[in-house]
């Protein structure tokens, strides 16, 4: 089973948003006995509240069902867990870098890079347009599953 961890930093927008996309494409593939999916932040700001209400009116948009979430922050422990630690911005990489001492097995990956690019998924908490955040998520999700299909993990 591979475990995969969607992280930013409040664990209410874009780590709710790719957990419920991710969660939604594997499903639609059969492929959901093959995962574990999760997500998480990396501050304390947002632990115990539920999805952002534009994560939750995007997903009913677009027809993806919002995967049952309570913000909650990544720790140590979760790092023996996890096979993919994929974080949203150059931000969030810092900030798990730091939390999780350094990444010693390099388990750490921004979710655009499986797409070929190093662009940052910007914040909608903060930009208000969960369109675009979705757009990239979506990429990011699809270029992920496509390297793990490619590489024979799935």
């Amino acid at each position: 089973m591979i475990q995969v961890v969607f992280c930013c930093h409040g664990n209410i927008c874009r780590s709710t948003l790719a957990q419920s996309v991710f969660a939604h494409m594997v499903q639609e593939q059969g492929l959901s006995e093959a995962f574990y999916i999760d997500s998480m932040a990396t501050s304390t700001e947002e632990i115990g509240n539920p999805p952002h209400r534009g994560t939750v009116r995007k997903l009913r948009e677009v027809g993806i069902p919002l995967v049952p979430h309570r913000a909650k922050q990544i720790k140590w422990s979760d790092y023996e867990t996890f096979d993919y630690i994929i974080g949203m911005d150059e931000w969030n990489i810092k900030n798990l870098k730091r939390m999780l001492r350094g990444d010693p097995e390099h388990k750490i990956y921004k979710l655009l890079s499986f797409s070929g690019s190093g662009r940052d998924i910007a914040d909608p908490w903060y930009t208000g347009d969960f369109d675009t955040t979705y757009d990239d998520v979506l990429e990011g999700c699809s270029s992920f599953l496509a390297y793990l299909k490619k590489n024979r993990f799935v």
